[in-house]
């Protein structure tokens, strides 16, 4: 009995810790839709597709000289929770370094390419690093408040402010707006996010000496995940970049504002990830299976009922919701559809990737992101260049369902669990959101 009040005291402890996460992600998904209406009403469409695609690239960079470092972090600083963080400031400095080095060399590669934007890349890396470390101490307000509120709505204010000012005397033109103003402000907020995610992490992080082999045995953990974290930045986004190549900017904008609502589930389903996975990292290392199942049933349930309605109001309202960008992405409805259907299907599936990570299966997540991707490309290089946005968001659902369907068979075969069962329904109940 009393084990059970324990457990649905941690399950009342996430709730809410998903609660402030999800309110995070409500606020970056509304900031980041609002962006993409500024921008595709500025500009003309070609304009704004060369944005979309520049700010993808830079995404997609950071995605991958972050090195899954910040999870690293998380994974080690919630197991040695008990051993008082002896140590856990070599862990830090350990993933620090790499990852400044790597977005460092990367930044000033993609210079040429990209422009001053590159150059935020170890702004972002870094950033994300030191957010990931507060989690681990078990702090989920900086992430949430600095990278769920402060930086989307950051960028909605300076990219608006670039788009009102395209217009003004002292800039040549909407054009020159596009090509460099725009990118530097929705990088700039970046900066503030470092320097306050440092100050939060200051207090938490004691200075210990580094235990020897730290950072060997975070990057052996990390590794495989640093890879699967490179491609799945890549696949996450890399699809704004094909559309742009084969079908043209005009097509790269329409793709993603018919599936800027996807930012939606995957915010929502990162927001409660964040809150529960130093807790599954625990449970798991401590052989509770059965603690494993509540959580993960409990999520599966609240991420369904949280974000379904999203995506069959997104499906009924398409054809006059797309207009918001403009007259010309109306067309786009079939490309919704996809985005909604495909959306409900992965959700259903619930953080399935997190808890095989947190169960130390960090290889085979990187399997299964390598075929979700392969399976992503090989459909786009064949569909994109017929169909332009619909091609490319039928590839994509393609690699989704992939994606979840390979770790829900891996958890089934080798521990039994599901994302619904008789956990399901007592997450609906009252108490647990109310346990201390």
């Amino acid at each position: 009995m009393a084990e059970l009040t324990q457990r649905r005291a941690a399950l009342g402890r996430v709730a809410r810790g998903g609660v402030a996460g999800l309110t995070g992600a409500v606020v970056a998904a509304l900031a980041q839709f609002a962006l993409v209406v500024v921008v595709t009403r500025a500009f003309p469409a070609g304009q704004a597709g060369a944005f979309f695609t520049v700010t993808a690239l830079v995404l997609m960079a950071a995605g991958i000289v972050k090195l899954d470092a910040g999870n690293g972090l998380v994974y080690f600083i919630a197991r040695a929770s008990a051993h008082e963080y002896h140590g856990i400031s070599g862990y830090i400095r350990a993933a620090l370094v790499p990852v400044t080095g790597a977005a460092t060399v990367v930044g000033v590669l993609l210079y040429p390419w990209l422009g001053p934007v590159a150059l935020a890349l170890p702004v972002m890396a870094v950033a994300d690093v030191l957010l990931a470390a507060g989690r681990g101490f078990g702090a989920l307000r900086p992430t949430v408040l600095l990278d769920g509120v402060l930086l989307p709505v950051g960028q909605l204010v300076l990219v608006g402010a670039v788009a009102l000012a395209g217009t003004s005397p002292w800039l040549p033109g909407p054009a020159v707006a596009a090509a460099w103003a725009l990118p530097v402000a929705w990088a700039l907020p970046y900066l503030p996010v470092l320097v306050l995610a440092a100050l939060a992490l200051r207090g938490r992080a004691p200075r210990t000496p580094c235990l020897p082999g730290a950072g060997r045995d975070l990057w052996r953990h990390t590794a495989p995940r640093s890879v699967a974290a490179a491609i799945q930045a890549v696949f996450q986004r890399f699809d704004i970049v094909i559309v742009a190549l084969l079908a043209g900017p005009v097509q790269a904008a329409v793709y993603t504002a018919a599936t800027r609502f996807k930012i939606v589930g995957q915010l929502a389903n990162q927001g409660l990830a964040r809150a529960v996975q130093p807790r599954l990292v625990r449970t798991l290392a401590d052989g509770d299976l059965a603690g494993a199942r509540e959580l993960y049933q409990a999520t599966t349930m609240w991420l369904v009922l949280l974000t379904w309605p999203v995506w069959l109001a997104y499906a009924l309202t398409a054809p006059w919701l797309l207009r918001l960008f403009g007259d010309d992405y109306g067309a786009a409805v079939p490309v919704a559809l996809v985005l909604a259907a495909t959306m409900m299907a992965a959700t259903a599936s619930g953080m399935v990737d997190v808890v095989l990570t947190a169960a130390g299966h960090t290889t085979a997540s990187l399997r299964n992101l390598v075929a979700a991707c392969a399976c992503t490309v090989l459909l786009d290089l064949a569909l994109v260049p017929a169909h332009g946005a619909l091609g490319a968001a039928l590839g994509w659902s393609a690699g989704v369902l992939v994606k979840n369907a390979l770790p829900l068979w891996q958890l089934h075969r080798r521990y039994g669990l599901r994302p619904f069962g008789r956990h399901s329904l007592s997450a609906l109940r009252l108490r647990t959101w109310a346990t201390a």
